[in-house]
């Protein structure tokens, strides 16, 4: 028997990240603001579907949150202790312009104002993202996003905001996740306005991307330095690759969740294979001359939110799933994954496969982790809370970012998701993402392990 040396055992090799890479949170207005009613600001959807009874686990509603409006320079110097770089948040549409169209109001821009320079002073980034599901429901009472003028009004938005705010934010991105606003909250109903409309869903997803594109022309003109927009993108796997059944489905389910709202943007078309979906559900007539040219406006930065893989397999008799509007005989079997508290599949090589598909794909194109996290069944004891799965969650998709540059992924930053825990839309506060343990009675905030743990990757800037 050979014997081994303590100098011969391997030491752990450190992944550095380059030189610049931004680190940083992620929140959203609705999520984590409160202050519902407070200086001028109107329902929006979420309001209104909070109310509905059944709609949101046992009747939340996002009217306190984590009442941020008011503690945000707590919670701006909690950042700084973390030692994020960059605080990826969104303004409140119903905040900034109460009825949708009309004036700006002033105050709600105010308390953008403040938390602006609160942060520029405490040494991070902002960057704001202009519209993350909270849409005025006086909008949704014309239609929402069905409705074209939609697009103008969010233009409109994104032209007031920097106005106010452009010589200190760097970073905008139009859109937060245009899939769930379109296929979960018009086709599946699990996501405000909670419609179940499938024509509704992609007159929708055409509203969105021109809105995107011409919020895009407005912070362009207004001189915005970094142009972005926010897509959950995953990897789409047939169960069987050697089935041409079941790598069709992969590839329609591919096509509704990924390339319908990448290819528009960058490459200024939609896919061939999804566009017949648009004339089956009567929405074809909403793609005007112009308008592609328009949804592909240059960006200077694309954000990538991952959670999960997906699966799928060709399946006779398949009903398919409401929140793909056209994915009959589409069947999703188990992936026989670990899951998180949310029961996603946990699979970090969908990250990094994401990554490098997105730079083989779409080159040119810089990349951001936007948000990326997981729920779990967090407990409080004392002033500690213990979340091992959590740390081991953010390892393994670090290193899959990681993995993706060495493979020449263009990857510029990473966005843990979430800064706090707060409202996670149905689910209320249920489900905890957060970095920070938020207790809701006292709104007292106590730093997970894993914020501990995120700390210091941004100090060594690797693991």
């Amino acid at each position: 028997m050979t014997s081994v040396l303590p100098q011969e055992i391997a030491a752990p090799v450190r992944l550095s990240f380059p030189q610049g890479f931004r680190w940083g949170a992620a929140t959203a207005s609705y999520q984590i603001e409160g202050a519902a009613t407070e200086d001028g600001r109107m329902p929006s959807i979420w309001d209104t579907m909070s109310r509905e009874p059944g709609r949101v686990f046992r009747n939340h509603s996002g009217d306190v949150a984590c009442d941020h409006y008011h503690r945000y320079r707590d919670d701006v110097r909690l950042m700084s202790e973390l030692g994020l770089g960059t605080y990826r948040f969104s303004v409140a549409w119903p905040r900034v312009k109460p009825d949708g169209s009309g004036p700006v109001n002033p105050r709600g821009l105010d308390f953008y104002d403040r938390l602006v320079d609160e942060l520029l002073a405490n040494g991070i980034a902002p960057m704001v993202t202009l519209y993350h599901w909270d849409l005025p429901q006086v909008l949704e009472d014309h239609g929402g996003w069905t409705n074209r003028d939609t697009a103008h009004y969010l233009a409109d938005l994104a032209a007031a905001t920097i106005a106010r705010l452009g010589d200190r934010v760097a970073t905008w991105t139009t859109l937060n996740e245009p899939w769930c606003s379109a296929f979960l909250g018009y086709a599946s109903g699990d996501h405000a306005p909670g419609r179940r409309e499938p024509k509704a869903a992609y007159l929708a997803a055409h509203h969105l991307l021109l809105g995107h594109g011409l919020a895009a022309q407005a912070l362009r003109a207004g001189g915005a330095r970094e142009l972005s927009i926010t897509h959950v993108l995953t990897r789409v796997d047939p169960q069987n690759p050697h089935d041409a059944h079941d790598r069709d489905a992969a590839r329609l389910i591919d096509g509704l969740q990924n390339r319908i709202w990448l290819d528009p943007v960058l490459r200024g078309h939609y896919p061939a294979d999804i566009l017949p979906l648009f004339e089956r559900f009567g929405a074809a007539d909403a793609i005007r001359d112009g308008d592609l040219e328009t949804i592909s406006t240059p960006i200077d930065l694309l954000g990538v939110n991952y959670y999960q893989p997906a699966l799928v397999r060709a399946k006779v008799g398949a009903v398919g799933q409401a929140n793909y509007p056209g994915s009959e005989g589409v069947d999703f079997p188990p992936q026989g994954l670990p899951v998180t508290g949310m029961d996603w599949p946990i699979d970090a090589t969908g990250l990094s496969d994401t990554l490098v598909r997105l730079s083989r794909d779409y080159p040119g194109t810089p990349l951001m982790i936007t948000e990326n996290g997981s729920a779990y069944h967090d407990i409080l004891e004392g002033d500690r809370v213990a979340d091992p799965d959590r740390i081991a969650y953010f390892d393994g998709h670090l290193r899959a970012v990681h993995k993706a540059i060495e493979r020449g992924a263009d990857v510029r930053g990473y966005l843990a998701w979430s800064l706090m825990d707060n409202f996670e839309w149905a689910y209320g506060y249920d489900k905890r993402f957060g970095l920070v343990y938020v207790d809701y009675d006292t709104q007292r905030r106590v730093p997970k392990d894993s914020a501990r743990w995120y700390t210091q990757v941004i100090r060594d800037n690797g693991l």
